[in-house]
């Protein structure tokens, strides 16, 4: 009582005096947090008797009074305090800390909560030390050192997740700090968050990029090369699937840490020519020469990986091929990522001999890449050495019932059921036998933890055990008859749609809104029925209840596979096929497949119309991966109707995605090239994705395909997996190119299905991959093909490449002479060269884009005499681009009087007239006659 400073409590009276009486108060002085109540006479007088009584050493008085104390007043912290230090002198440490605890929330000091953290921490109270560090946080929020240790000590306990929110919290106050990010990582990894931690990576990218924008070695970055590699494998998981940042980020960050920051141009280049090779061939393109700087090979494996998953195998292969030349016992693990993406995007033959290669040292190998090889055998055909290889894997692990049931499948292929058979009845007999009991007591049992903790410090465990699902279960008749209430809503609600369509179609705006609610309903329920959508997409629907009772997915498969090889044994296959070809529903809940895709059509179009195409787009793409719709032309039906939707609203990247896939599906047809220039007929946006580096690519391909099946028909090899043709590579060992080893890889990922309405030509007999061995017969073009030279002929003219564009056009005017829609494309792109510097024969360039339009104006006005509009606007296009005015405007003026007479007879169709009226305008202005402008404006481009 008497350790005080008088001085001190002088001061403070007179601040009081004057607060009080308002006079000479001093402004903005903090008044300190008063701790506690105001305690009353009585209650000082038991705390002065309980601490004489401590001083005396009769500690259970001392606690008797305390006691007494705190229940009077449970806010005095003082008997709190004492209370606890007698229950430390009495050797009971649990009990003491739980005490200072309790006062510790009276006294809101932080210093306290952090040294009870450590002795909580120190007692094994866990989940006591991480509320003591949050109390610490919460008083004292610079306290760093709070944070770290709540955030290792829920490391220790397996709390990822608080392990996180104390990391991220420790990231605010120290931004882009490096050891905060190499512990943070891992957590998030394990988390699955890897969208965070990709972000906080590249934040400390742009600051260290920022701060340090020449690295050298007197001022490194602490940002270094393993960073940029950790960025890059983030943006390279295939839950992100941002592989064009992860090629950014490699070639980004490598250039800045060689010091190179400011080489801008490189952004500009879509290829890695920068980090070239002198081994490197590549086709020059663009006027940036091969950088050749140095790339880690750690570094150039990201590129490779990031090259391969994002569809660019050409870019792609050359990294891989470098990293591959190094030595596969140092970089085993790069040597794996590589064949894993390779496998990922179905580019087999590519990713076999790299699996072979690991597969083939003791130091490298393991079951998982020894499956990997097996698989890629089995897609790429070669049955009997895929065979081999799980055989191999049996052998060392006879538990591995997955190899046994691919090695099952093959032997069925194979024609051998008796082995696959036997294989079957062991993979049943082992899954039977760990199904068995194993015991009553079958739940994990944990070390009894404290009692004195505040908080439950043991293990969660289950609530539910196994046996409450099986209990919840409905029986079969119970089944039945929930099944015949659904298809009695489902009859009754297509009533309805069916009654409300010709309201709708007029434009009932409430008819359309019951429509669409009641057309949700049943299409959310198709698209519920787990059985429509199965695994296998092969087999087809056989209703809600095809004959008997599914355990569960993977022992149904191995019944029917027993069930069936059987049969084979007993030679009634024939037979089973087509009972099960005839036990085939066509029919769902009442209502036919056909109806119901009709009803996906007409409510993907209605979404679109009214601006919610994603969910359109959701349904259809759902709807496809249905076993109901695996028939070529429905899927193709559906493929269109995504088209059109796309179409409808602008999403340019779904058409051409979907456009290649019916390329790849029907091989030399034109119908795919049309639809594609359709859908894509004009616009800024819609040429922005005609001249995709990627599209390019894959066109090109088409088309080499097409010259190698007209020029020499033994390059060419099918690809049973792809049902498709493909060109061999000529840098493929004679013993692979036998085998069929294809350089065209991105088809690998595309659709199956073999192109039908060829172009007419020879037969070819090909083994298909149907189980039963049979041929598959397809038709081999004889001729070439103008449509897709032409087509990618216009892609190089859109993106101004226009001396390939005049290559590839040539071609197909050699092909087709008479055609007015190629000398129309001659002539854009031998007036496009001619505007170019680089162009040294400029006059003749001129000279032949006339002479091409002259032959189109021929072509068009013999097929079409009725638009002569057409041909006339596009000559004064021409003239306009050559600066020749005047004739331009000759042009311009016949295209208006064509629609003037148009519309004098009656049609109100302007055709290309406002076209024509506006670059007419611009012609006037530019010659200052503003009052023909201004008549031109008022006549054709005014509302």
């Amino acid at each position: 009582m008497w350790d005080f400073n008088i001085e001190e409590e002088e001061a403070t009276f007179r601040d009081d005096l004057r607060e009080a009486s308002g006079v000479g108060r001093k402004k903005n002085k903090k008044r300190r947090r008063r701790e506690g109540p105001v305690l009353s006479q009585q209650v000082r007088a038991l705390i002065g008797e309980g601490n004489q009584a401590y001083v005396d050493g009769d500690v259970p008085e001392t606690i008797r009074i305390m006691q007494e104390v705190i229940r009077i007043e449970p806010r005095a912290s003082s008997a709190w305090s004492v209370l606890a230090q007698c229950y430390e002198d009495m050797k009971e440490p649990q009990k003491a800390l739980q005490l200072r605890i309790m006062a510790a929330h009276l006294m809101h000091d932080a210093e306290l909560w952090d040294r009870l953290a450590r002795e909580s921490r120190d007692l094994g109270y866990n989940q006591q030390a991480l509320y003591c560090y949050r109390k610490v946080f919460s008083l004292d929020p610079t306290n760093v050192a709070a944070l770290w240790e709540r955030a290792f000590l829920a490391k220790e306990i397996g709390d990822l997740r608080t392990t996180r929110n104390s990391l991220l919290a420790v990231l605010k106050r120290i931004p882009n700090d490096l050891n905060v990010l190499s512990e943070l990582r891992p957590i998030l990894i394990e988390l699955s968050d890897l969208s965070t931690c990709a972000t906080l990576f590249q934040s400390a990218f742009d600051h260290y990029q920022s701060a340090y924008p020449i690295p050298s070695p007197d001022a490194p970055t602490p940002f270094g090369l393993m960073e940029v590699l950790v960025l890059a494998d983030l943006y390279n998981t295939t839950t992100l699937a941002r592989y064009e940042q992860a090629v950014e980020v490699i070639r980004k960050g490598c250039r800045w840490l060689q010091g190179r920051l400011e080489q801008k141009v490189w952004d500009y280049v879509e290829d890695d020519r920068e980090y070239d090779v002198p081994e490197m061939e590549r086709e020059r393109e663009g006027d940036v020469s091969p950088g050749m700087y140095p790339l880690d090979v750690n570094a150039r494996h990201r590129l490779a990986v990031a090259r391969i998953k994002m569809g660019d195998f050409e870019e792609g292969r050359m990294h891989a091929n470098i990293v591959l030349a190094q030595d596969v016992l140092d970089y085993a693990p790069l040597f794996g990522e590589i064949a894993d993406a390779y496998f990922e995007r179905k580019v087999y033959e590519e990713a076999r001999p790299i699996y072979e290669l690991l597969g083939a040292d003791a130091g490298t190998s393991s079951l998982y890449v020894l499956l990997q090889a097996a698989a890629c055998r089995r897609m790429l055909g070669e049955l009997r050495e895929a065979a081999e290889v799980y055989e191999h894997v049996i052998q060392a692990d006879p538990t591995h019932n997955d190899a046994k049931m691919k090695l099952a499948e093959i032997y069925e292929i194979l024609n051998e059921p008796r082995k696959a058979l036997d294989l079957v009845y062991q993979v049943i007999d082992s899954r039977r036998k760990r199904a068995a009991p194993k015991g009553a007591d079958g739940e994990p049992t944990s070390a009894a933890a404290p009692g004195t903790s505040l908080f439950e410090e043991k293990a969660r465990t289950k609530s539910k055990s196994s046996s409450s699902k099986s209990q919840n279960r409905l029986t079969p008749a119970q089944l039945k008859e929930l099944e015949k209430q659904k298809e009695l809503e489902v009859t009754d609600g297509y009533h309805r749609l069916k009654a409300l369509w010709p309201r709708m179609m007029v434009g009932d705006e409430a008819a359309e809104r019951e429509w669409l609610f009641e057309a949700e309903k049943l299409v959310e329920t198709f698209r519920e029925t787990r059985k429509l959508f199965i695994t296998n997409r092969t087999n087809p629907f056989r209703g809600m209840f095809p004959g008997r009772p599914r355990k569960g997915t993977a022992e149904s498969v191995e019944q029917d596979m027993a069930s069936r090889l059987q049969l084979d044994i007993e030679g009634d296959r024939g037979g089973q096929k087509s009972k099960e070809s005839a036990s085939k529903v066509e029919v769902f809940r009442g209502v036919s497949f056909e109806d119901w895709l009709r009803l996906f059509m007409q409510y993907a179009f209605l979404l679109t119309k009214r601006n919610e195409y994603d969910s359109a787009e959701e349904v259809i793409r759902h709807v496809m991966y249905s076993n109901a719709y695996q028939e070529r032309t429905i899927q193709d039906t559906l493929r269109l109707t995504l088209i059109t939707c796309a179409v409808s609203a602008n999403r340019h990247a779904v058409i051409v995605e979907q456009s290649r896939r019916l390329i790849n599906i029907h091989q030399f047809n034109n119908e795919p090239h049309r639809i594609l220039a359709a859908a894509l007929a004009s616009g800024l946006r819609q040429t922005d994705v005609f001249i995709q580096s990627t599209l390019q690519k894959h066109l090109l391909r088409e088309l080499k395909v097409c010259a190698s099946a007209v020029k020499n028909k033994d390059a060419l090899r099918w690809n049973a997996q792809t049902k498709r043709y493909a060109v061999v590579s000529s840098s493929s060992s004679s013993t692979s190119a036998s085998k069929g080893k294809v350089e065209d890889g991105e088809e690998a990922g595309d659709d199956e299905g073999e192109g039908d309405d060829q172009n007419e030509g020879e037969e070819t007999p090909n083994v298909g991959d149907d189980r039963s061995g049979s041929s598959t017969w397809i038709k081999l073009p004889t001729s070439h093909n103008p449509m897709s030279v032409a087509v990618y002929g216009q892609i190089c003219t859109a993106a101004k490449s226009y001396q390939s564009a005049i290559f590839y056009l040539l071609h197909a005017y050699d092909y087709c002479p008479n055609d007015p829609a190629i000398c129309l494309s001659l002539a854009i792109a031998s007036l496009g060269r001619a505007m170019q510097r680089q162009a040294d024969n400029r006059h003749h360039l001129v000279a032949q884009a006339l002479a091409f339009l002259t032959k189109y104006r021929a072509l068009r006005t013999e097929v079409d005499s009725g638009r002569l509009d057409e041909v006339e606007y596009n000559f004064g296009r021409v003239f306009q681009q050559l600066g020749l005015h005047s004739h331009a405007a000759r042009h311009y003026e016949r295209v208006l009087d064509l629609a003037e007479a148009r519309q004098t007879s009656g049609d109100q169709d302007a055709g290309i007239a406002k076209e024509a009226a506006y670059n007419l305008s611009l012609i006037y202005v530019t010659t200052g006659a503003t009052h023909l402008a201004d008549a031109l404006y008022r006549r054709w481009l005014s509302l």
